[in-house]
């Protein structure tokens, strides 16, 4: 996630990459992609939040808990923490994003819609109108959020899921690759599969479907398509 992230920042972004930080009991060597490496416990010596900002770029281990203890031990510290937005994404100007958000390229983030803190959304997602992504969430790839959907903290969404319109993730949902989710779920649930299914209502019996369409005699002999 370092490693992603520093690319990210480098090539989109107004911010110089200073150096890297992390626990000094996962200290490698003295450098990171060319730059220091320093242990999170002495970053305040070289690196002061006087002088500098800082992205927690982590994952999504324990449904976000170590990224979000990260987050609030950074913020102890009196650390600005910056977001990144791709340049690469559509969004109307008042969508309202949080600190320390990561946002990747190929976003249609639709009007209305509030981002909290800590929330990374990986690339090629769809947001809906009017939608709300509470803090510490993570997003993966393609990931369809219908409009007017709630998802509560921590929640982890899944590559290809999809959430229908007007639902309610409760805090530290997992909704599985691609999973469809179409009602509110409990906290701490994990969601996996298809909802579709056939069922024995026809489709000219739904709602918004009431018209049979029929294709004229001739056509339907002929095996022409209706103009």
């Amino acid at each position: 996630m370092g490693q992603v992230a520093h690319f990210y920042l480098t090539h989109d972004s107004p911010y110089e990459v200073a150096a890297f930080t992390v626990d000094a009991k996962h200290i490698q060597g003295q450098q990171f992609q060319g730059l220091a490496l320093v242990p999170f416990e002495e970053i305040l010596e070289s690196y002061p939040p006087d002088c500098y900002c800082m992205l927690v770029a982590l994952g999504y281990r324990k449904v976000n808990e170590v990224r979000a203890q990260k987050y609030n031990e950074a913020k102890a510290k009196g650390y600005e923490l910056i977001s990144y937005v791709s340049t690469r994404s559509v969004m109307w100007g008042d969508t309202k994003i949080g600190e320390n958000c990561f946002i990747l390229e190929n976003q249609t983030i639709q009007p209305f819609v509030t981002i909290g803190n800590n929330v990374t959304i990986w690339s090629g997602n769809h947001i809906g109108h009017h939608s709300t992504i509470g803090d510490h969430c993570f997003i993966a790839s393609h990931v369809v959020v219908s409009g007017n959907v709630v998802i509560e903290p921590n929640c982890f969404l899944g590559v290809n899921c999809t959430l229908r319109d007007d639902i309610h993730l409760a805090p530290r949902t997992v909704v599985g690759a691609g999973a469809t989710v179409v009602k509110d779920t409990v906290e701490d649930g994990v969601y996996t599969g298809v909802a579709a299914k056939l069922r024995s209502q026809k489709s000219s019996q739904l709602r918004y479907f009431t018209k049979k369409y029929e294709e004229p005699n001739s056509q339907r002999a002929s095996g022409n398509n209706p103009s």
